[in-house]
């Protein structure tokens, strides 16, 4: 009996000390949205999370937006998905539907995340996606041009139209100074169509509606920005390698659709006075929601490690301020009194604005063959500054082309 008592003592040592020095599990993280100017945060984030979870490692895989969706379908489709990878949520909508994300139901904490966040990553009662940030896209003006014009600042209220009357003025001040700048891409063209009762998509979805008046209309006016002897918007050739970031802060471009991730890049370079508002809309506003999340793959024999990063990454409470305090979007936590900070820092002073764009929010329709419609839309609307085609013909071929291509 005394050597059965010591047999079982001496393996109960041999099992701590082995689980003593048992190796962390590392889990691969493939991430777009920290390349670039928050790459140290996100690194920062990781740390917390180690920190906290030492036997949980993190091989996070930073790969700019541009490649970034390519080299993920390369890797999901050749059966070597990463253990967690980041969406943005017109992609994650088509890898839900094909069934490349993990099932996270009883997996995380809901009670961290608003009821609207966690909407948005479910269905059937089913939780495929822990939301992380989000943001949005407004109208960042130049307050010195506007004032060199002589031009009210923009308001809330502001449509395309009263933003092309600014911005002809504004163009007027000098050769290289330009009005506008939102581009001819089917982002900027779907949620577009929204202020003025268009859409992509027959409310059923059994069919495409490019060309419909409603949509037309708001090509008409997008291209017209583009061309013609007082266009107010440059050309590729007339940016001579700048980006449009680049204009702006440069003090040559008085408006700019863009995200509110930009505000630590401006704030950073802008030598002029600049602030936002609501994002015009050509009868009533309409702007991006964005939201960027993490998926597991259901292939990843390491699911409950994996499960409980995503977790942290969207609601941890450190990494939370570590978003804050970096100006990286906004967390997707339920706990609303803690963005009060993010409200209070300047420039820009009117952040009021990021809050009152979600009541005009235009969502992506869910499409699971989503790059392919995109691929189509843009492979013709990226042509129109530069051609004689009308937005009745382009809309036209885009409608026919999505009809051939049966993806629906």
């Amino acid at each position: 009996m005394k050597k059965l008592l010591a047999l079982v003592l001496a393996l109960v040592m041999i099992l701590s000390l082995s689980l003593a020095y048992a190796e962390p599990v590392t889990i691969t993280y493939a991430h777009f949205s920290g390349s670039g100017a928050q790459e140290e945060t996100l690194k920062k984030m990781i740390e917390i999370f180690e920190s906290k979870n030492p036997d949980i490692k993190v091989d996070v895989q930073i790969t700019g937006y541009e490649d970034y969706f390519t080299k993920l379908a390369t890797t999901v489709g050749g059966g070597n998905p990463p253990d967690v990878f980041e969406m943005n949520m017109e992609n994650f909508l088509s890898y839900m539907l094909r069934g490349a994300c993990a099932d996270l139901t009883g997996m995380i904490n809901t009670e961290n995340y608003s009821e609207g966040t966690l909407a948005a990553v479910s269905s059937e009662g089913k939780i495929y996606a822990v939301p992380m940030s989000f943001s949005t896209c407004v109208l960042f003006y130049n307050k010195d041009l506007f004032d060199q014009a002589g031009v009210a600042y923009p308001t809330d209220e502001w449509t395309w139209a009263d933003a092309q009357a600014a911005a002809e003025k504004i163009k007027a001040l000098g050769d290289d100074i330009w009005g506008y700048y939102q581009p001819i891409t089917y982002n900027e063209f779907y949620k577009s169509i929204k202020g003025n009762g268009g859409s992509v998509l027959s409310e059923d979805y059994s069919q495409f509606t490019m060309n419909t008046p409603e949509n037309v209309a708001v090509l008409e006016a997008m291209i017209a920005r583009v061309r013609g002897e007082n266009h107010v918007m440059p050309t590729k050739e007339e940016l001579a390698g700048r980006g449009d970031w680049d204009l702006f802060t440069e003090g040559k471009l008085g408006m700019i659709i863009t995200g509110i991730w930009g505000f630590p890049t401006f704030a950073e370079k802008c030598t002029f006075d600049w602030d936002i508002v609501v994002e015009p809309g050509y009868k009533t506003p309409s702007t991006f929601f964005f939201a960027n999340v993490n998926c597991v793959s259901p292939s990843s024999d390491k699911q409950e490690a994996a499960a409980k990063f995503v977790d942290a990454m969207g609601s941890d409470p450190d990494i939370v301020q570590l978003r804050l305090d970096a100006n990286w979007e906004l967390p997707t936590i339920a706990d609303q009194s803690k963005l009060s900070q993010y409200i209070e820092m300047t420039p820009p002073a009117n952040r009021k604005a990021v809050f009152d764009s979600m009541d005009y929010a235009a969502a992506p329709p869910a499409l699971e063959e989503q790059g392919a419609v995109v691929e189509i839309i843009d492979n013709v609307l990226s042509t129109l500054e530069t051609n004689d085609m009308t937005a009745q013909e382009a809309l036209d071929e885009i409608q026919a082309q999505l009809e051939d291509a049966d993806l629906l």
